[in-house]
């Protein structure tokens, strides 16, 4: 496996992010993505367009988070008004 990045895959609502886990698992048996305490997942970065495809086939959105979790804290205080897609 090779560089692994970290992702959000946020649905409509709950149903269709939990409808994006099911056909992941159904598709793919053999590639598990790991979900950490902040609700973001691990993934192998070739699985990428695997993953967007999934996604768009269940109503959901692939967002990459940044490599550095501090910066996004950081950024979020100097724009502390600022919609969260999060």
């Amino acid at each position: 496996m090779g560089q692994q990045v970290r992702i959000a895959i946020k649905g409509r609502d709950p149903f269709w992010a939990h409808a994006f886990q099911v056909e992941w698992q159904d598709q793919f048996p053999e590639r598990a993505l790991r979900a950490d305490a902040a609700g973001f997942f691990s993934a192998a970065e070739e699985w990428l367009n695997d993953v967007e495809r999934v996604a768009a086939q269940t109503f959901c959105q692939v967002i990459r988070a940044p490599k550095d979790p501090r910066r996004r804290a950081w950024l979020n205080s100097l724009i502390p008004n600022r919609d969260k897609k999060w």
